[in-house]
């Protein structure tokens, strides 16, 4: 997932960089410390194995500062499912979230058409996502969000290809601050890695997440 990085070649790159690390010294003197605090717990989180996590350009208008984590369920060269995972800070407060963070995500897999078209899946997903946060302890509040299936049928020149399910969890929630005003940013980002693997229909990580339920019935895995 990460970019390829290649060397300059106007012989300038010492320039660049003492300009680039110049300007994140600028950045971090304005950036408030609970969200600097909250971004290095994010850098910092162990996660399990087949979750490729990598950092991403955030959204720039949805609040003063944002950081920004792309990723992907990963099984050999395939990925199984992807998402996203914004975390904003306004230091004034929102009083749509009722607090100064929020957090954003989008997570997306391919379905069996049979589980597509399950009238109580847009429910079971909803409740993957909040009893992921439930299972790790985590208190959260004015959760808001959507569930999306989407079906593709193919005609003409792309008549071979098998029809296609996909589904799709959009959601929002305001964490807790702890000490300091700073919400367990890492406890929340394993939370959502919860979701992802449930989604991509992987086994639970561990004791703790005995009674999660996964898709029994996912399509088959995507080549990167």
């Amino acid at each position: 997932m990460a970019a390829a990085q290649g060397p300059l070649s106007d012989g300038t790159g010492g320039m660049d960089e003492a300009k680039d690390t110049e300007k994140d010294r600028r950045e971090a003197d304005t950036t408030p410390l609970p969200f600097r605090a909250a971004v290095d717990a994010l850098r910092a989180a162990r996660l399990r194995p087949q979750i490729e996590v990598e950092p991403t350009r955030p959204p720039q208008r949805l609040a003063p500062h944002a950081y920004a984590l792309e990723a992907a369920v990963v099984d050999g060269d395939q990925d199984l499912a992807d998402g996203r995972l914004v975390l904003l800070h306004d230091p004034a407060g929102h009083e749509a979230w009722q607090g100064t963070f929020r957090l954003v995500t989008l997570v997306r897999a391919e379905l069996e058409a049979e589980m597509a078209a399950d009238p109580l899946l847009p429910e079971v997903c909803w409740s993957w996502l909040t009893g992921a946060l439930q299972t790790r302890g985590l208190t959260y509040g004015e959760p808001s969000g959507t569930v999306t299936r989407a079906s593709s049928h193919y005609f003409g020149g792309l008549s071979a290809r098998p029809a296609a399910s996909q589904i799709e969890i959009r959601a929002s929630w305001t964490p807790r601050e702890g000490l300091g005003g700073v919400p367990d940013t890492a406890a929340h980002l394993a939370s959502w890695c919860d979701l992802l693997a449930q989604v991509a229909g992987l086994p639970p990580a561990g004791p703790g997440d005995a009674s999660v339920v996964t898709l029994p019935q996912r399509r088959g895995p995507q080549s990167r």
